[in-house]
């Protein structure tokens, strides 16, 4: 389907149970994709309800050892500020239901500080990223080389990762993560920025339920206005942009056959 991104593939299940296990196959082949390419796997995990059900299955018996997780490198999209053992944090969901149960190295997994100070958390973990996938601070830009994959969310106005309507990282252009005050969510957020968004070889929003079938229809047939629509502002450069919507989210788009 083409849509307010350029090219974006919608795939639309029948229910969320189905989605589930459409968005753990995805995973489990773009790991063995990068894995046979380039000798490791890089992916940015999302917070929130819809993808929990997708990392309670890749940690299932029948998913689990079809991935080398000595070779998957785990990263974040977006945290909330507060430590990781607070019920809130995206680390704290990921680690219990997938993180602690994978043969994952330790070494590998790379958590947003969210108990610090949310401008140098922020500043810490675009220093993270930087080493790993190149790009100088100097020069600001985009990386040399994206991630392999990022997970997102969709919330019912529109925000994805951390990227609030009307926050100053949804227009960034040199910082890869930012750290912002969401007044709807009256909190501190740290979330990457659409310049390392758009510089990985996969994005994949994962939507799901009734709630969503509005924005989604916004989102994908309305006027491209990212500073209101924050998941317009995914638009990777040479990567592509994957939806995986169940039914009730897909109920108000104009599908073509």
């Amino acid at each position: 389907m083409q849509g307010a991104h350029g090219m974006s593939k919608i795939t639309v299940y029948p229910d969320n149970e189905s989605l589930v296990a459409g968005a753990a196959d995805l995973i489990i082949e773009s790991a063995a994709r990068a894995i046979a390419e380039r000798g490791r796997f890089t992916i940015a995990l999302s917070g929130g309800e819809t993808p929990r059900p997708v990392y309670t299955l890749l940690a299932a018996a029948g998913c689990l050892e079809r991935i080398d997780w000595s070779r998957v490198f785990i990263y974040f999209g977006d945290e909330r500020c507060v430590p990781p053992y607070d019920p809130r944090s995206n680390y704290l969901m990921a680690r219990t239901v997938l993180l602690d149960k994978a043969p994952l190295p330790r070494d590998n997994i790379y958590r947003i500080h969210g108990e610090e100070a949310p401008g140098k958390a922020a500043a810490d973990y675009e220093d993270v990223l930087r080493r790993v996938f190149g790009g100088g601070a100097a020069t600001g830009g985009p990386p040399l080389e994206g991630f392999d994959l990022i997970l997102l969310g969709m919330g019912d106005n529109g925000h994805t990762a951390s990227l609030f309507p009307g926050l100053a990282a949804v227009t960034e252009k040199e910082r890869w993560v930012m750290a912002a005050y969401v007044e709807v969510a009256g909190m501190w957020r740290i979330t990457m920025t659409p310049v390392v968004i758009n510089a990985a070889r996969q994005v994949v929003f994962l939507v799901s339920g009734a709630g969503k079938a509005e924005i989604l229809k916004q989102v994908h047939e309305g006027p491209y206005q990212p500073v209101v629509l924050p998941a317009q502002a995914v638009r990777p450069a040479s990567g592509e942009v994957r939806w995986l919507v169940d039914r009730p989210a897909a109920a108000q788009l104009r599908m073509e056959s």
